[in-house]
């Protein structure tokens, strides 16, 4: 089941970039946080607010982000 659902856009909360639920954490922060190796357990004890299923929504944003179609030339 899609977690999409958890990420909000505000142009009032932190410039209108991707938030997770409204909160003042930023979808890049998650990924950051990941990218440099904390666990999702480390994050989770860092930001109490948090819960696991926004970190696999942080993902699932992630990689739609990332999917694009491919253009060939004729």
């Amino acid at each position: 089941m899609s977690e999409l659902n958890r990420i909000t856009v505000d142009p009032e909360v932190c410039g209108g970039r991707p938030t997770i639920r409204g909160l003042r954490i930023r979808v890049k922060d998650v990924l950051d946080l990941l990218a440099a190796g904390a666990t999702r357990a480390e994050i989770l004890a860092d930001y109490p607010y948090l819960e696991d299923r926004d970190i696999t929504a942080a993902l699932e944003f992630a990689a739609r982000q990332s999917d694009h179609p491919v253009l060939r030339s004729a």
